[in-house]
């Protein structure tokens, strides 16, 4: 069952592969040569090096490449694309950094002494969890890494403020998370079988194991997840009731209520809907402050710079030393 669960997630990682791609708020970046031998790319009048780059690639193809308890440069499963999805995953979010700081500037936000304190000591944890192949790889300093934290907390703290009055309240209705079991066909001559069956108190199960044209039977779902017709019925049904046929453009669905409300995953959606909201109202902003940025990539410098997967960089902490930091200090001034 494990091994199955891991293949799954695996296809899921690997069809975000194929829709990769090197972008600035949904923007192309243009690729261009004539930089310097040590600049990957240029937004404005900001450059990003190539000591950068590679903290950033170093974590990412750890993070994305030892995912789900598998390694796998080690597997030499889709490498290659993974590669690509490493890269333009780093390229994109270095980007966005950076265009997030100038987006700063413009809001006059500003990180705080007893911020930047914070900052240089996770920097130097940070530094000091760094290999010998890593620090020859990256060839970074403790004040380089202390600059890049400062930038990705400056730009944690945009989006702080301009997210901040976005409303947290989400209704149990609105989050509700319920489970079931669906048959679905395309035809309405299968639907009428599957009508009678079920009609005759055929077990529904075992119904679906015979007629079902979807890929599971056993779903978890949640509102905006299927087809508005079968939403609407299903969150009407009782625990153990049945649906009659539902008719949608796809086809016809029978639903079967095995649980209404599960609370654990209703409360969790609650927190992904009011992602949804911040980062919606984010968007409006960002991407009407970075549709006239100018930006620069370095070709040749960008498709020279290589991973290294043969297991001497290992490091993957960069994204959660500099997180933690901000949780601790953001507590600390809750507290006051």
């Amino acid at each position: 069952m494990k091994n199955i669960k891991r293949n799954i997630l695996l296809f899921s990682l690997f069809c975000m592969l194929l829709q990769s791609g090197c972008s600035i708020g949904g923007h192309s970046i243009l690729f261009m040569d004539g930089m310097g031998s040590q600049d990957v790319f240029r937004i404005g009048d900001t450059v990003c090096k190539l000591t950068e780059a590679k903290v950033y690639l170093a974590n990412y193809q750890n993070i994305y490449g030892k995912s789900y308890g598998m390694d796998l440069w080690e597997q030499g499963f889709q490498t290659e694309k993974l590669k690509r999805y490493v890269k333009d995953t780093t390229l994109s979010q270095m980007a966005r950094i950076i265009c997030m700081d100038f987006l700063a500037e413009e809001q006059a936000i500003s990180l705080t002494e007893e911020e930047y304190k914070s900052i240089k000591e996770a920097a130097g944890e940070y530094y000091q969890s760094l290999n010998e192949a890593e620090l020859l790889y990256m060839g970074a300093s403790e004040s380089d890494i202390a600059s890049m934290y400062e930038d990705y907390a400056l730009a944690n703290k945009v989006y702080q403020s301009l997210t901040k009055d976005v409303d947290e309240e989400v209704s149990d209705d609105e989050a509700r998370i319920m489970e079931a079991m669906q048959i679905y066909v395309k035809s309405r001559e299968e639907a009428e079988l599957v009508a009678e069956k079920l009609a005759a108190n055929d077990d529904f199960a075992a119904v679906a194991s015979n007629y079902n044209q979807k890929p599971v039977v056993e779903i978890t779902f949640g509102r905006g997840e299927l087809p508005q017709e079968v939403e609407t019925a299903a969150f009407e049904l009782d625990d153990g009731e049945v649906s009659p046929c539902i008719e949608t453009e796809e086809g016809f669905y029978f639903m079967k209520c095995t649980n209404k409300f599960n609370e654990e995953l209703t409360d969790a959606n609650k927190s992904n809907i009011v992602e949804a909201r911040e980062n919606a109202a984010f968007d409006d902003v960002y991407n009407a402050f970075i549709k006239d940025l100018d930006s620069k990539l370095n070709q040749k410098v960008w498709e020279e710079l290589a991973l290294v997967t043969d297991g001497s960089i290992v490091t993957d902490s960069f994204f959660e030393t500099i997180e933690s930091a901000i949780r601790k200090q953001s507590g600390r001034q809750a507290k006051r």
